[in-house]
Order: C-alpha cells, then structure tokens, then sequence
C-alpha cells in the first residue's frame, strides 16, 4: 500500500516539538534563524532547503523561521501574496495566510517578511543578541553536505574566482547587525536530524519501496546493447509514477570498468555480454530519500568469476546486518563481521591471487556501514562514536576492489533500527544470484515498451 501524504509528513505537533529542543538549546538570550530556499531561477518546480521544511515543514521561498530561546515561540516571516504568481502557478501561502500557516507548520505567530530586520533590531537594542543559524550549505535539490563543500572547494581553486558572492544569511547578519553574536545552528540540526521518527520512517520506508521497485524494473529491463542512461530512465518513471519528485540524486549506472568509478554518473555507455552494471539510485520522497546498491550481469546469466566476488560480498553484507541491533556500536559490528569473514576468505578457493587480496583488503576497510540516510542521502550527523540508538538509519554497503582489474564489486541496503530489531527498507530487492537470474528472466519495463 502506498502511503498518502498527510502519513508521511511531518504534522503540526511534531514540528513544535523539533523546534522546542531548538529553542532548550539556544537558551536564553539567543533566537535561532533559519532561512527557506530562494525563488528559483529558471523553469522548475520549488524545492524546499532540507533545514527549513524540517523545522516549519513549509514549502515557500523566501521566508524565515525565528526561534525564541527564552519563551519557545516560533514566529514565521512571508511575503505578502503575490496574485500575478498565483494567477501563473496557483494558489500559495503568504503573510496574509495567519491561520492556515498556523495550522500546517504550529507556529505561534506568522508576520511579513518586512518584520524580521525590525524584529532583530528591538531584541539587540534591548541587550546582547545571539543569533544561531546554519553554518553549513544548506541541502536543495539532489544536494547533499558534502558534495556541496566539494563544489566550494573546487570554485575556490578556480583563479578567476568565477563563483557567486557570498548571499549567505550567515554573512548579511554579521553585515546588517554585526554587535550581534552569530553562532552555528548546523551540530544543533545535525543531532536532531540523525535519529528518525515516526513519520520520517514512514517516508523512507515508501522511498524505500520505490527504490527497490526502480532497481528491479532495471534488473528485468537489462540486455545487451542498452544503454546505462535507460536503465535510469526506467526508475525515473517508477519513481514519478509512485509520487516522488524524481531522483535525490544524480543516478549511478555503470557497466563494465564505469563502477570502478563510485560515483560515475555519465550514464553514456553501452551494456555488453560479459560485464556486471552495478546501479545505485533512490528517489526524494517528500523530502525524504533510501540509499540501495546492486549488481547483475548483463547477459542475465553469471560467469563463474563474477559469483566468486559477488557471492563474496553478499556472504558480507548478510554477516554485517546479523550483527546490527540497538546499542552496539559500529565498530564491534565491523569487527565481529571481518572475523567471520576472515575464516571464508581462508576456506575459498581463489581463482586468482588478486580476488584473494582484494577480499582480505575488504576485511580492514571501515567504511562498510557507509553512512546516514535521511533527508539527504549523504545525510548529516555522526553514530561511529556512540552505541546505535533507535530510529538510526544508515547504509549497509560491504565492497571490495581489486586494482589490478579495475574492478569494484558491492551491495547496499537502507536499514533502520527499531524496538523491535532491524528493518532493511531495500531488502526486498533480489540480493541473492539466483534471485537475481529468476528477476531478469522476466520481461521489463524497456521490453514490454518496444512490444507495442
């Protein structure tokens, strides 16, 4: 059953209570300000920043959210409605809406965006003012943390230093207000965003599921002489047509020597007899997205080299998520799965010297429970250093190279810990390589397309 909206969305009282441990945070004398996405640009449907909709769970531009740490009020700043926008795009929600914006997002005051400079201007005219906002890029469409530092870092190398001005809300208060102390909101929101609720699960549990559907049309639709960028194409359509806006982020779908490449996106070459593709792909289900990784070989059928590391991995992965509950940490997870593992790497016959090095070399690799997914696929926050807590979701994604091919082999899941255990949101999704040859058997999406 596909979940509707108002079960994935966040409601009115929880969006209260996330921004009420803001505020215990800020503390008195401090207010947390956060910004929404500005208008776009171009031709394109609006997107929240990931920050704002998870504090007001709002989708407008150009509005505020002030949060007072003293009294715990949230006052949320708009402008003023703009009937020649509403006659092109349709009805929005505006200063003018007091009541409905109340009712959707809890908040305990709503005012034109005019407000806010005077707003801050009366609270440092009556003593010393901290302001706490986000410090870090704030996460849009298919963007996550870190690839948008990467791309900071990248223009910054650039000589002629061909990036935009700095328009951060960061910078134009230490401008406008510089007698104000800003502080960083950024660990404040990472901590929060790191353990999931009940109506975050349920969003990724259906972006999840739209997941898994994208990757097995893609298993059914694969032949040779296809073309990666189908195989995208195919769970584009699965995900659009299950409600999603589309992907979360750029689709990987690499055939041959391309996944060697782990974040290859070009999308450009030609599925031939004799290789695996490996496709990583999961799509942004109201603000909201799953992480999967899986392989298969093109021909439908698996050479005896490409079971010998796949099986491998597999045997992996299974032996890494046996091992994962509530309140152990990552690390005896790593290191009670690379024992077992040790003793199969040690009792397989190899067919070649590398396949046996790479297999070893995975086992003291620590990047096997890759990361958290949440709001972004890359998500925010850190659980290396702590036991597991409930409500964690992260990825599962055992992996091994072997140099001398240029050879990179993996699987990945999306699992949540729960109360009652672990629940793997992409589990459903042929693992096994017998499960696999059965899936591709059948005609796919591409298939049944050319049959008309």
């Amino acid at each position: 059953m596909i979940a509707t909206g108002s079960e994935v969305r966040p409601q009115a009282d929880e969006l209260r209570a996330r921004r009420s441990r803001i505020a215990e945070t800020v503390g008195t004398g401090g207010v947390a300000l956060l910004a929404s996405a500005p208008a776009p640009r171009r031709s394109t449907r609006f997107r929240q920043t990931n920050e704002f909709f998870y504090a007001t769970g709002l989708e407008v531009a150009g509005a505020y959210v002030l949060i007072d740490g003293v009294a715990g009020l949230t006052t949320v700043y708009l402008p003023h409605r703009d009937e020649h926008r509403e006659r092109s795009e349709g009805p929005g929600l505006w200063a003018e809406d007091v009541e409905l914006v109340q009712d959707l997002c809890g908040a305990d005051l709503v005012a034109p965006v005019e407000d806010l400079p005077a707003e801050l201007a009366r609270r440092l005219f009556r003593g010393r003012l901290t302001v706490y906002t986000p410090f870090a890029p704030a996460e849009g469409e298919r963007e996550t943390r870190d690839v948008l530092l990467g791309g900071t870092a990248a223009r910054l190398a650039d000589p002629f230093a061909r990036q935009e001005p700095d328009g951060g809300l960061r910078a134009a208060l230490g401008s406008h207000f510089p007698s104000a102390e800003v502080r960083d909101l950024t660990p404040v929101l990472d901590e929060l965003r790191l353990v999931k609720s009940t109506s975050e699960l349920a969003a990724m549990r259906e972006a999840g599921r739209l997941t898994g559907l994208g990757v097995i049309e893609a298993m059914r639709s694969t032949e040779p002489g296809l073309y990666e960028y189908e195989l995208s194409a195919v769970a584009d359509f699965v995900f659009q047509q299950g409600g999603a806006r589309g992907g979360s982020y750029e689709a990987i779908v690499a055939t041959g020597t391309n996944a060697w490449h782990g974040h290859y996106s070009r999308k450009s070459s030609m599925l031939a007899d004799g290789e695996l593709v490996l496709m990583d792909y999961a799509p942004d289900f109201n603000y909201y997205t799953s992480d999967i990784g899986r392989m298969w070989p093109v021909s439908g059928e698996w050479e005896p080299w490409q079971l010998e590391l796949y099986g491998f991995i597999v045997q992996y992965h299974r032996a890494l998520l046996s091992r994962i509950r509530v309140g152990v940490s990552a690390d005896e997870v790593l290191d009670d799965a690379a024992a077992e593992m040790g003793e199969v790497v040690a009792a397989t016959a190899w067919s070649a010297p590398e396949f046996e090095r790479a297999a070893r070399d995975a086992l003291s690799f620590r990047g096997h429970l890759s990361h958290p997914v949440g709001m972004a696929v890359h998500d925010v926050g850190s659980y290396r250093e702590r036991p597991l807590p409930e409500g964690l979701v992260f990825s599962v994604d055992p992996m091994l190279w072997v140099p001398e091919r240029n050879l990179y082999i993996r699987c990945e899941d999306t699992v949540a810990l729960t109360a009652e255990g672990l629940e793997n949101f992409t589990g459903f999704v042929p693992l096994d390589p017998h499960d696999i040859e059965t899936t591709m058997a059948e005609n796919g999406l591409l298939q049944l397309w050319r049959q008309r």
